[in-house]
């Protein structure tokens, strides 16, 4: 789009002169004979660039120069000053004008100041948006974790970001996992291909495959046309297959092919298709126990585990919760543009001492609910986990295990009347892993 130009000059033949040397270049043009007018033109349609006479009546191009630059720094800004008047110059260049010109000036040097200051707002715009791409990418990947657990994180992360391996990130549910994951693709030389994220555990079994790995048209009943599956889809880029733990063992396989081979092939499909897509994959789970109870290939195991990511929960990393409140604080602020909250010492004392059973997830859904609400209260309300976890105490003696997880098993079902999905989510299972044990157990 063309540079638009505001010209101010109190003489309307000057002010036509200018103009119209302008117009043949293409630029936008608006004019104004002076300061107030001026001010309301910038106000309604905010210019790329100021061009001003010095002298405007009972306000001078002065004025309009300092009201510019506090109110629209990015707007550029050159100043007309009579011959003689170097002071004036020298004034509006120390008061943040991009450059000047002596009157009477010729056509080529009006030109010249105008295409110069142009570019210099181009970089400084090129500049902008890459010192605000760094410092996203920077908070992304680490400024707002100075424990030495997450400095190994963030070590491992750009140690292996610039590589294609496999990674496999472990940790509790809400530890950032999924952070964690979009860090190593930002840093990557796939930053500008598709990050696909895939929560393995919400998607239909009957449909697992096709959403994976696409399928033809007339592939299976409903299948109205071409699907493109997720590996398909990021092409280029990164997958992020999240809970992998949930994946059936039937699409473990076909994953596994994958891996090994950079091919798949689509449901009702005979060709194979080569990709190149990056794979960093997440789990809850200890998957050597899903390994040891046959729930979960070994083989897949190995090979989304060449480098493995562990991210620690919050209460292993108490210094970092200070700044990830005012982080949170901050971020969500912005978000809803709200100001941001103060939070008192005994509210801040509270959050350092919790337990954050949720981990980073829940601190930021409260900080979220704080900005929004503004109730202390609420803030420093002990969730029904939270208060719960230190009740269970193991006898000195131990337990069998089997007959444990059976009783408890059992007494969700009874707490329930029989409604499995209710239990599960008491004793914090997934659905499936619930009906498993159900299952081991004979409970079924």
């Amino acid at each position: 789009m063309a540079l638009s130009i505001l010209v101010v000059e109190d003489e309307p033949g000057q002010r036509e002169l200018i103009v119209g040397m302008l117009k043949t270049e293409g630029y936008r043009l608006r004019e104004a004979d002076c300061v107030e007018a001026a001010i309301v033109s910038i106000k309604a349609d905010t210019p790329d660039l100021v061009f001003s006479d010095w002298k405007l009546g009972q306000l001078s191009g002065m004025d309009l120069l300092n009201y510019v630059k506090r109110e629209f720094p990015d707007v550029g800004f050159i100043m007309a000053t009579a011959y003689g008047t170097i002071t004036h110059a020298v004034d509006a260049i120390q008061a943040g004008a991009d450059d000047y010109l002596t009157k009477p000036y010729q056509r080529q040097a009006l030109l010249l100041a105008i295409s110069k200051v142009a570019r210099s707002q181009a970089l400084r715009k090129e500049n902008k948006a890459l010192s605000l791409a760094l410092s996203e990418q920077q908070s992304l990947v680490g400024l707002v974790g100075k424990a030495p657990c997450m400095q190994g994180v963030f070590d491992r992360i750009s140690r292996i970001s610039g590589t294609d391996a496999t990674v496999l990130i472990g940790g509790e549910s809400g530890t950032g996992k999924e952070l964690a994951a979009r860090a190593l693709h930002q840093l990557s030389r796939r930053a500008h291909m598709p990050f696909i994220a895939i929560n393995c555990g919400a998607i239909p079994e009957n449909i697992a495959e096709a959403e994976l790995f696409g399928a033809e048209k007339g592939a299976f009943t409903g299948a109205t046309a071409l699907k493109l599956g997720k590996l398909e889809a990021a092409h280029g880029g990164t997958v992020f297959l999240d809970e992998i733990g949930e994946l059936p063992l039937l699409q473990q396989t076909k994953l596994l092919r994958f891996l090994q081979e950079g091919t798949i092939t689509r449901v009702g499909a005979q060709k194979e298709l080569q990709l190149d897509v990056r794979v960093i994959a997440a789990t809850h789970r200890d998957l050597r126990l899903e390994v040891a109870e046959a729930r979960f290939r070994e083989d897949l195991f190995y090979r989304l585990n060449v480098v493995p990511v562990l991210m620690p929960p919050l209460r292993e990393r108490r210094e970092d919760i200070g700044r990830l409140v005012e982080h949170f604080l901050k971020l969500h602020a912005s978000q809803y543009g709200f100001d941001q909250p103060k939070i008192s010492p005994t509210a801040l004392r509270f959050l350092l001492d919790y337990r954050w059973p949720g981990n980073v997830r829940e601190l930021s859904n409260r900080i979220e609910r704080f900005v929004l609400l503004g109730d202390e209260a609420e803030l420093m309300q002990v969730s029904e986990h939270a208060s719960k976890e230190p009740g269970l105490q193991l006898p000195d003696e131990g337990i069998e295990w089997e007959a444990f997880e059976a009783r408890c098993l059992s007494q969700a079902m009874a707490r329930f009347d029989g409604n499995r999905t209710k239990a599960a989510k008491w004793l914090g299972m997934s659905y499936k892993a619930f009906l498993y044990r159900l299952e081991k157990h004979r409970l079924v």
